[in-house]
C-alpha cells in the first residue's frame, strides 16, 4: 500500500500540492489526469523524492519515504522506478548498455563505469528486451530507434530494477497513436502480469479510460476527483480540464477519433 497524507509542496511561496491525501493499493494501474500545471508531475517526483515535499508524509508500506537519506533513499529510488516523457536514455550507448544502468545500484560502481557486466546481469537485461520486442536491437545505438521504442527501452531500464511500483510520467505525450498503444501496452502488460502497481500521468482523457481501472483528477495542486473511469461526469471533466459544457461533447468525440485512428494503424500494420 502507498498512502498519502496531507502531502503540501511549494516553490517559491508558490503551491504546486495542497492537502493531497491517496492511498494507492498493491498491483493497481491508477491514471493521474488534470491539465498541465495542476500538480500531476510534482506528486510523482515527490513519491519518488526527486523532490522533497514540504508537509504531509509518504508512507509505502510502513517505510516512511519523506525521512529516506542517503542509501535508504537510493534503494527507495531503486524500487520505485521513474519513467519520464523524454525517455533519459544515453544516446550514444547502445540500448543493452541503457537498460544495464537500471542495475548500477544493484553491482559495485567501478565494474559498472568500466562496462564490465556480470553475465547475469546482461542475461536479465536481454531478457527484459525480448519481452518488450526489442531483443534485435540490444546492439544499436539508443539515438537510432524511434520514440516509442526508445519509451520501450526506458520502460526495460526500470522492469531490471525489480521495482515494487513504477511512476511514468506523460511516458506517451511524444508519441504518435501506433507508438502510443505500444508503449502503454507495454505498462498494461507489467501491471498484470508482474502485479507491480502502476502510476501514470496522462493528459489524454481517453487513453486514462482505456488502460487504468481507476483515475484521480487533480486541479491547481489538489484532488478534485478520485475514482472509477466511469464515474467521471461531464460535470467533473468540465472542471478538471477547464472546458465549457458545450466542448465536452467535442472532447469526448476527438478521443473517439483518435481510438479510430489508432485501431486503423494497427490494422495496416497487421
Amino acid at each position: 500500500m502507498l498512502r498519502i497524507e496531507n502531502l503540501g509542496k511549494s516553490f517559491s511561496g508558490k503551491a504546486a500540492l495542497s492537502d493531497v491525501s491517496v492511498e494507492i493499493e498493491h498491483g493497481s494501474f491508477v491514471g493521474v489526469i488534470g491539465r498541465s500545471g495542476a500538480g500531476k508531475s510534482t506528486l510523482l517526483r515527490c513519491i519518488n523524492r526527486l523532490v522533497d515535499p514540504s508537509e504531509g508524509r509518504i508512507d509505502f508500506d510502513g517505510l516512511d519515504v519523506t525521512s529516506l537519506r542517503g542509501k535508504a533513499l537510493r534503494d527507495w529510488r531503486s524500487s520505485c522506478g521513474m519513467i519520464f516523457q523524454q525517455f533519459n536514455l544515453a544516446g550514444r550507448l547502445d540500448v543493452l548498455t541503457n537498460v544495464l544502468m537500471g542495475r548500477i545500484n544493484s553491482i559495485s560502481t567501478f565494474p559498472a563505469l568500466l562496462k564490465i557486466w556480470p553475465e547475469a546481469e546482461k542475461l536479465m537485461a536481454l531478457r527484459a528486451l525480448d519481452r518488450l520486442d526489442l531483443g534485435d536491437f540490444a546492439a544499436q545505438r539508443a539515438e537510432s530507434l524511434s520514440g516509442g521504442q526508445q519509451q520501450r527501452v526506458a520502460i526495460a531500464r526500470t522492469l531490471v530494477q525489480n521495482p515494487k511500483i513504477i511512476l511514468a510520467d506523460e511516458p506517451v505525450a511524444s508519441l504518435d497513436p501506433r507508438n502510443t498503444q505500444a508503449v502503454m501496452d507495454a505498462l498494461r502488460d507489467l501491471n498484470a502480469q508482474n502485479g507491480i502497481t502502476v502510476l501514470c500521468n496522462l493528459h489524454s482523457l481517453d487513453l486514462a479510460r482505456g488502460y487504468c481501472s481507476r483515475l484521480i483528477g487533480m486541479k491547481a495542486g489538489r484532488v478534485v476527483f478520485d475514482g472509477r473511469p466511469e464515474a467521471l461526469t461531464d460535470d467533473l471533466v468540465v472542471e478538471l480540464y477547464g472546458l465549457e459544457a458545450n466542448d465536452v461533447l467535442d472532447f469526448t468525440q476527438e478521443a473517439a477519433a483518435r481510438r479510430k485512428e489508432q485501431s486503423d494503424d494497427v490494422k495496416t500494420a497487421a
